[in-house]
């Protein structure tokens, strides 16, 4: 079958490997989609990843497909079921997993490999997060349910309620189903982004007020004027993974906010924080990674009730062979996801 694998930094390559055979508890799937998404735009540019991988790895991680065959021991699944994974599942045993902090689990399981016709799906990820994709859902929007897992547990952490003022900054994938989810909580969103197409979509979705901050002298100075009386958002939700993002969007709270410091910045980088502001605002700064089992049930039953129009976020099918295209489309802003078809 045909895999791609990551070797290094822009250094992905489409290789043949041997379809992987099920062992005992897993299962074997069909890849039928494999959405892009800006992590994997990130470990491409970066050639790797601080947990989720180490160079040569095969690479990718959001798919739907079908039960292609049971290992030893499995039931309640039969072939040809259409499924969906996520990438990782916890031990359930750990001193997190004890305190119900899974997205910490000392011992979380990682499985990478959906750029490819085929993925072998491990005992522990099917026991707990191995979902049945309910009837007349499109396998390409259930494929999002791992991204959108992050972003509600993501939500969750930062503690958005409805009459919020949330501020947003980044016009990617995550971004916008942020974006969308706050709305959906009843929260007043501002993205910040740079591009006016991604803008107009993060409006189609929900944000009340965009800002094009290429555009704007003072960024921060423009995202507190849009809040009540100047003073800052309640939230910030930086969603970019930069240093000066991160700086931002502390920038931008009002006094007494949390700032939720979503996504990733590259390994070895510091940022700077202001200890007035921090310290006498009583600002609340969190950082937040991956997501649970119970977020992952969630985002699927959200994607499935067709509530939100993430169908939005696929810019491009492609067949597998164009994935160093899929992904240059990404670092060029030409593209925010593209679904990536193994079987063409």
């Amino acid at each position: 079958m045909h895999s791609a694998m990551l070797y290094g930094v822009e250094d992905v390559r489409l290789e043949e490997v041997p379809c992987p055979e099920p062992g005992p508890g897993e299962v074997l799937v069909r890849v039928a989609v494999a959405p892009t998404c800006g992590t994997d735009l990130k470990v491409w540019l970066r050639g790797g990843h601080a947990r989720m991988l180490v160079p040569p790895t095969p690479f990718g991680h959001e798919f739907a497909g079908e039960i292609a065959a049971l290992g030893e021991g499995v039931s309640g699944w039969r072939s040809g079921e259409r499924v969906v994974a996520n990438n990782s599942a916890p031990c359930f045993d750990c001193f997190y997993c004890r305190r119900e902090r899974f997205s910490l689990c000392e011992n979380l399981l990682f499985n990478n490999g959906t750029f490819a016709e085929y993925l072998r799906i491990p005992a522990a990820i099917v026991r707990h997060n191995l979902l049945a994709v309910p009837p007349g859902l499109p396998l390409e929007l259930a494929a999002m349910s791992e991204p959108l897992a992050c972003v509600l547990h993501g939500v969750e952490e930062a503690g958005v309620r409805a009459g919020d003022t949330v501020v947003v900054m980044g016009d990617g994938a995550i971004g916008l189903m942020l974006v969308a989810v706050c709305a959906v909580r009843g929260a007043a969103v501002i993205l910040a982004g740079g591009q006016s197409a991604r803008l107009a979509v993060a409006e189609q979705l929900g944000a009340q007020v965009t800002l094009n901050y290429r555009q704007a002298g003072d960024p921060v100075g423009r995202l507190r004027a849009l809040t009540e009386g100047g003073r800052g958002a309640d939230i910030v939700i930086e969603a970019t993974g930069k240093p000066a993002a991160w700086e931002a969007a502390i920038a931008t709270a009002r006094p007494g906010a949390t700032v939720l410091l979503f996504g990733g910045c590259p390994r070895g980088t510091a940022v700077s924080v202001d200890t007035e502001n921090l310290h006498y605002n009583e600002l609340t700064l969190k950082g937040v990674f991956h997501n649970t089992p119970r977020h992952v049930r969630e985002a699927l039953a959200l994607i499935a009730c067709r509530r939100i129009a993430f169908e939005l976020l696929v810019s491009d099918s492609l067949p597998l062979g164009k994935l160093d295209e899929a992904l240059a489309r990404m670092r060029d802003r030409t593209a925010i996801k593209v679904a990536m078809l193994p079987g063409s």
